[in-house]
């Protein structure tokens, strides 16, 4: 059991995983089996006495996902407070890097479908997924100097942040202030009671926090933010010493249920009979500006921020080093599954030709980071045994 746990919070196995699931559903939508899973996905399960009543599907998008981004939101808050963003010099090359990364995919996707029926879904191409960056990265990436990583989860990170900004502020509808803020008072209470923790009575302190984190979920879907949004405050507000344990706890469920079964929900539709020529310029936009976009925009930003500094120190990253995570940028995957399904809600047929958008242009990038970084890191390894 241990051994599976671990191989679970590895970065290649993960990213694995999430890729067959999402395959799976792809797969299966396109068959018999489509009938009888796509009745399972939209059952209505009600909450008793609520006025909560959600599809399986919309359980797993916005139930099991506000778990996954608990677990992010912990690893943001030690980012943002120990980690590689805990001071302005250190986020400043990163988030320029970052807002290339943002701006010229919404820009490319603007270009190709900024129509009135697609033109809502541009924040989709803007995500970067962070699990699969650092699985190819993990695969593909021996011999890549840290520099490379550490400048990668900088920009994974901020991406996340610009994602979670983009669902708590686009996406909220019929607000109800009364319910947004008994949630965060139940945040508050929440980082409370976490920082009790540890204490003989622990057992006790981590129900509460629980039946607490529960009602802060409720009091958040009901207010008309996205759900999810509640598991990025709760993991914020939870206190730095028991957050890492719980982060360590959660990362096996995260990466090898949760994060599957949102990848198989979302992957599970029909792949239109239509020529290239009929389908929806979302999914156009979608392909292109993720493995384009990003790469032009985070190369191009990247090697401006590089610049930015002391005169006397070169920059950190070369220009092919910086390509190397503009491939990596492109893969967009959970939270461009996610951010597909929220803009286009209450339209069905864009809505699918926007996943598939998403799935093929993540997969271009995939294929495209592999290359890449294989070429840059093998570059690595010869100039080490060179100086040796």
């Amino acid at each position: 059991m241990s051994d599976s746990r671990n191989l679970l919070r590895t970065q290649q196995f993960p990213a694995v995983l999430l890729l067959l699931a999402a395959a799976l559903g792809l797969v299966l939508a396109n068959t018999p089996a489509f009938g009888p899973i796509d009745a399972v996905l939209g059952f209505h399960i009600a909450v008793p006495g609520t006025a909560i009543d959600l599809s399986v599907a919309h359980w797993i998008s916005d139930g099991l996902l506000a778990i996954f981004f608990f677990v992010v939101a912990m690893e943001l808050q030690f980012e943002l407070t120990r980690g590689e963003l805990n001071s302005l010099s250190k986020a400043l090359q990163p988030a320029i890097a970052a807002a290339g990364g943002v701006l010229v995919p919404i820009l490319i996707y603007l270009m190709i479908a900024g129509g009135d029926q697609t033109a809502r879904g541009w924040p989709i191409p803007t995500a970067t997924d962070i699990a699969f960056a650092l699985g190819v990265l993990a695969v593909f990436g021996k011999g890549l100097p840290p520099a490379v990583r550490v400048f990668l989860l900088a920009l994974a990170i901020l991406d996340d942040i610009i994602g979670i900004i983009f669902i708590a502020v686009l996406f909220a509808h019929d607000m109800n202030w009364l319910y947004l803020l008994l949630a965060v008072v139940g945040v508050v209470v929440f980082g409370a009671l976490s920082r009790m923790l540890p204490t003989k009575h622990s057992r006790l302190v981590v129900a509460a926090m629980v039946i607490v984190g529960v009602l802060v979920w409720a009091l958040m879907i009901s207010s008309g933010i996205h759900a999810t949004i509640a598991g990025v405050m709760l993991g914020l507000a939870m206190a730095q010493t028991p957050a890492m344990p719980t982060r360590h706890a959660l990362d096996p469920w995260v990466n090898g249920a949760i994060l599957p079964i949102f990848a198989f929900a979302a992957a599970f539709v029909i792949i239109p009979a239509v020529s290239p020529s009929e389908l929806s310029p979302a999914f156009f936009g979608i392909a292109v500006a993720l493995p384009v976009g990003k790469i032009i925009g985070i190369t191009a930003f990247g090697w401006v921020a590089m610049r930015i500094g002391p005169r006397d120190k070169g920059p950190a990253l070369t220009i092919t080093d910086l390509l190397a995570a503009g491939a990596l940028g492109g893969i967009g995957f959970t939270v461009s599954l996610l951010l597909a399904n929220l803009a286009f809600a209450d339209d069905p047929a864009v809505r699918d030709q926007a996943i598939l958008g998403v799935l093929v242009g993540s997969l271009i990038a995939l294929v495209l980071s592999g290359v890449v970084v294989s070429w840059r890191a093998a570059w690595y390894r010869r100039a080490t045994k060179t100086v040796a």
